[in-house]
């Protein structure tokens, strides 16, 4: 009942224990807007001690940072900052440090400490926020101001102690430990944290466990489907990272796809397949599980390169190794389900 109550928003009509009432106001479940950034993320308006910042939402690490007023002027242009002193929740970390690099080689680093974050109708007291004093070129020419990191707390890199992320400290207050991504093509999309919205998306939800002994939203993804050909990947996992923009993947499953694709050719000016514009594409299928998502043809365009009528494909290679990421071009065509509960992940079609 309490659940209901929370959920729906319901008034008691009559009497209730102190407790009980205490339990419904704590719950703050809450959904915020996700606006697309030049085509490769999507921010989201994030209080931090009362001043605003756009942030990335990254489900594929777990620092929450942001730009401040410890960086050099120059780092700082375009970017709204945070200022501690201006915060009277802020309390320093003395003597913690962190230090962040991604895997496109972008990073950043500086110093700890801890204040109030609001995200949507979400908030947290006491959240550990990083505050740079040093960032790559990468995110200086960046839209965001900063991430939320939204996996798993093992991997976070604040030392001598690491810290909680964001998603981990609200669980408590939440109406269900999970969070939700609903990313639609080049339109406003949302999180929700602690309900999933039936609105969003079509059919039914699909989970399957997640393994987090890497500190990622991770799960066996052993097979997909070019078209309608199958083909196996033994021993492939794949993460669902909505701070990747594209759907990275082995080399031989990038070349069994590009094969489909009349012109397609790597190019090395480009970092990756290109094709020309007015080709056709194949659906790719990936194993999430034992089900299959599949990205529409229309989404693996992902727009031309710039030069005359030549596109650059949204499934590009990972690298070496057997981790698979399924960035935001996934989450376009699906709205995804992060639940600690299991921990497991879950999809359905977006709307």
């Amino acid at each position: 009942m309490l659940k209901a109550y929370a959920k729906y928003n319901l008034k008691p009509t009559h009497e209730m224990p102190p407790e009980f009432m205490a339990e419904i106001q704590k719950r703050q479940d809450g959904s915020a807007t996700a606006v697309p950034s030049n085509g490769v993320e999507y921010l989201v308006s994030t209080t931090v001690g009362g001043q605003n910042l756009n942030l990335d939402f990254d489900t594929g690490s777990a620092d929450l940072w942001v730009f401040s007023s410890l960086l050099p002027t120059s780092e700082k242009t375009g970017h709204n900052i945070y200022t501690s002193s201006k915060s009277s929740t802020y309390k320093a970390l003395s003597g913690y440090t962190w230090s962040i690099q991604y895997a496109d080689g972008s990073g950043a680093s500086g110093k700890v400490g801890t204040d109030t974050v609001t995200i949507g109708g979400t908030t947290v007291k006491g959240q550990a926020v990083e505050l740079a004093n040093k960032v790559s070129s990468a995110f200086v020419s960046d839209g965001s101001d900063g991430l939320v990191g939204l996996a798993f707390s093992s991997i976070n890199t604040v030392s001598p102690q690491q810290q909680s992320t964001f998603f981990d400290n609200a669980q408590p207050s939440l109406n269900s430990p999970l969070f939700a991504a609903y990313l639609p093509y080049n339109a406003d999309g949302a999180y929700d944290f602690g309900f999933t919205d039936s609105s969003k998306y079509t059919g039914s939800i699909v989970y399957t466990a997640v393994e987090s002994g890497n500190g990622f939203w991770e799960y066996p993804s052993t097979s997909y489907k070019v078209g309608s050909t199958t083909y196996t990947q033994s021993g492939f996992t794949g993460i669902s990272d909505t701070g990747t923009t594209l759907v990275l993947m082995s080399d031989s499953a990038v070349t069994n796809y590009y094969k489909k694709v009349s012109g397609a050719s790597y190019d090395s000016s480009q970092g990756g397949y290109t094709f020309p514009c007015s080709a056709t594409l194949p659906t790719l299928s990936i194993a999430i599980g034992s089900g299959f998502a599949t990205i529409p043809s229309s989404l693996l365009n992902f727009g031309s390169t710039g030069s005359g009528s030549t596109c650059f494909g949204s499934l590009q290679s990972v690298g070496s190794g057997s981790q698979a990421i399924y960035g935001d071009v996934f989450f376009n065509a699906y709205y995804g389900v992060f639940d600690a509960s299991g921990p497991r992940f879950g999809y359905a079609p977006a709307v």
